[in-house]
């Protein structure tokens, strides 16, 4: 004797469903749809006709009486006319109620004009291009020897996705077949006229390299071209720890002009790879909308991520009680499955509603007044509030999306832990972060705000955090400590 737990097929189906993002669900019912023939797709206006195909309906359908009759006044018999007379009834050219344009439009409209100076390839193409493949391309249209190419494809293999140089020349002269007879000054040639190809910067093997071959392609006549280059070349350790005042008394030059020199450094890309994006676009679909009528939030199901499904009438129709063949089984089978699906939307709809309602109804601080008013939320709140266990809310939160007027959330950025007040409240981490952003933000940046300087602002404002939290929070915001963030003003 013994108890045990045993999920059905009908639960475990439910459960999968309910974790699924909206593109992985609408994956999932495209593979349903196509092997289910009992599932259909319902669009939008579309009325449904229940009726059997096979039924008698003289009120609707023409009897073969009238058909024969029509048919026959709307033909001509070939013997009553003469070749004049087909002559005047075919015209020489039939109107047509489209036009060749109209359809075939991909040289016409896909092509550049003469006039259109912001044409670009690269954007009328959906799939990204690799830095390899981008610098592979210039390679091809650049002469050049076959044990120089060959040099070449080897460094171009060599630069990271940023668009430095990974390994040194001795490497890779050492990695070529000894019988080349290739030497390290024939790799360090062909290296720099990698260094010659777009985007600017690229092939470098350190960062002062990189934004020396940079300021190279800039004009001759740029302003404080000469200080940039002697910068970037011989000082660019301190400038990294923004030892402003050893730079002036090194390159013998007053806080104004370093000021624009560092400006003209900072202009510059540290990193050219990412200018080509090799990745595609990932896109995020809401699955709730958030709106406010009056003083109301309003919360609604985004339908046009989700399709509309139902059971086809004419098929379902075909499925016998009594009948025990093959294909009634199957289509029986077919026919609960479709039931069981569409069962199973309903309820992770259903589902999902509850949750986010229950969030926009304990969240509406942050929805009037954004992140600072955000409160302490954990999965257990809402858990109550619905009666559902955590696992469940945990599922229905993952990869689901919030289209709210401030932008597109995920549902577990509404959950956040809480902080002691000094006046025995709590604030929402979230909200701290949110003053942190604030706090630097404002700061003077001559003289940033230390961890500790912004524990005791927050401690102001009765909220109790320690040094160690800030710096933790502050991390998570992608904010540099107050030794980076220092600035020449």
């Amino acid at each position: 004797m013994g108890q045990q737990l045993t999920m059905t097929p009908q639960l475990q189906q439910a459960i999968r469903l309910l974790q699924l993002s909206t593109l992985d669900l609408q994956q999932e019912i495209q593979e349903a749809l196509e092997s289910n023939p009992m599932l259909e797709r319902q669009e939008d206006g579309e009325d449904f006709d229940n009726s059997d195909p096979m039924a008698d309906n003289a009120e609707n359908k023409p009897t073969a009486e009238a058909q024969d009759n029509s048919f026959q006044e709307s033909t001509v018999s070939a013997d009553n006319l003469e070749d004049g007379e087909w002559s005047e009834r075919i015209p020489n050219e039939l109107p047509v109620d489209t036009a060749w344009e109209d359809i075939y439009q991909t040289s016409a409209s896909s092509l550049p004009s003469n006039d259109d100076d912001e044409w670009d390839f690269t954007t009328r193409t959906s799939a990204g291009e690799s830095l390899q493949s981008h610098l592979l391309w210039q390679l091809n249209l650049a002469p050049m020897s076959d044990t120089d190419r060959l040099i070449a494809v080897t460094l171009i293999d060599s630069i990271n996705g940023q668009g430095y140089l990974e390994d040194t020349l001795e490497e890779i002269c050492a990695g070529f077949d000894p019988e080349l007879d290739i030497e390290l000054d024939e790799v360090e040639a062909v290296l720099h006229r990698i260094q010659q190809f777009e985007p600017a910067g690229v092939g470098a093997r350190n960062l002062g390299e990189c934004l020396l071959l940079q300021l190279r392609q800039l004009p001759a006549n740029t302003p404080w071209m000469t200080e940039a280059k002697r910068l970037v070349t011989d000082f660019i350790d301190l400038l990294g720890s923004r030892d402003y005042s050893q730079l002036m008394r090194r390159m013998k030059i007053k806080e104004d002009e370093l000021r624009q020199v560092i400006e003209l450094v900072q202009s510059l890309n540290p990193r050219p790879g990412s200018q080509i994006e090799s990745s595609e676009p990932e896109y995020v679909v809401p699955d709730v909308i958030v709106r406010k009528d009056t003083d109301r939030w309003l919360v609604e199901l985004n339908q046009e991520a989700i399709p509309r499904l139902r059971v086809n009438p004419q098929y379902a129709g075909f499925v016998r009680r009594a009948d025990t063949s093959a294909d009634n089984t199957f289509m029986r089978n077919q026919l609960q499955e479709a039931r069981w699906f569409i069962k199973s939307l309903q309820s992770r709809n259903e589902t999902l509603m509850k949750v986010a309602t229950q969030i926009v109804e304990h969240q509406r601080g942050f929805l009037d007044h954004g992140d600072e008013a955000m409160k302490p939320l954990v999965l257990h709140d809402i858990a109550e509030a619905v009666g559902m266990h955590e696992s469940t809310i945990s599922r229905v939160t993952t990869q689901k999306y919030m289209h709210t007027p401030r932008g597109i959330y995920e549902l577990k950025y509404f959950f956040s832990s809480h902080v002691s007040t000094s006046e025995g409240g709590e604030c929402s981490s979230t909200a701290i972060r949110a003053i942190i952003k604030k706090l630097v933000a404002a700061e003077n940046q001559k003289k940033p705000l230390s961890d500790s300087k912004i524990a005791g602002l927050l401690e102001a404002q009765g909220i109790q955090v320690a040094r160690r939290t800030v710096a933790k929070y502050r991390e998570s915001l992608g904010i540099a400590p107050s030794s980076e963030r220092k600035r020449l003003m």
